[in-house]
């Protein structure tokens, strides 16, 4: 959801930048502009003295000014904060059957969870993730197949040990999984 919200909202602002940019562009090269646009000369100025003063004796002014800025400060912020904070899931919550629950160190459920992969069949390097919740987590695992395996195979084993080991292990009820495949480049083999 972030990455969608990310690029929507650089969409709309490079948008709104280069249309603004490219009208104010063309009419400094002399093209003529609209009834409606506010620029009707090579030599005018973005704000006049005028626009720039006009507003400034009322009581209202400064504090929506203030307000509107203090605004886009804070959203700026939160999505900075959106865009750094750490995704990757630093515990998870087991249930030990006593009331009580123990937790685990998500970066060693990963790499059980990577030596499980590699150790596959076919399977030439893995990378596996967690994200979500400490009482729900979720996997996300890369794997680079070597050219002669089947994709649907690698799948099957990879859902079918290291996932389930990893899921029966830390006592989950489920633990969703998201894999990404891609096959290691080769050189093509010569036919005789």
């Amino acid at each position: 959801m972030l990455r969608i919200v990310n690029r929507v909202l650089l969409g709309l602002v490079g948008l709104v930048l280069v249309v603004a940019g490219g009208a104010v562009l063309a009419v400094g090269l002399g093209v003529d502009p609209p009834s409606w646009w506010p620029h009707d000369d090579q030599n005018d100025v973005l704000l006049s003295d005028t626009e720039r003063t006009r507003w400034r004796d009322a009581g209202w002014w400064w504090p929506t000014v203030i307000a509107v800025l203090a605004l886009l400060v804070l959203l700026a912020l939160w999505w900075l904060t959106a865009v750094l904070r750490r995704h990757r899931l630093a515990e998870v919550l087991v249930d030990t059957g006593d009331g009580e629950g123990a937790l685990l160190r998500g970066r060693a459920l990963e790499g059980v969870l990577t030596t499980e992969a590699t150790r596959s069949d076919g399977v030439e390097r893995a990378h596996a993730r967690l994200t979500g919740r400490r009482s729900a987590p979720e996997a996300r695992v890369r794997l680079l197949l070597q050219p002669h395996v089947n994709p649907g195979d690698a799948l099957h084993t990879l859902t079918t040990e290291a996932v389930a080991h990893a899921q029966n292990s830390a006592g989950l009820a489920a633990l969703p999984a998201e894999v990404r495949l891609r096959g290691a480049k080769h050189r093509a083999e010569r036919v005789s």
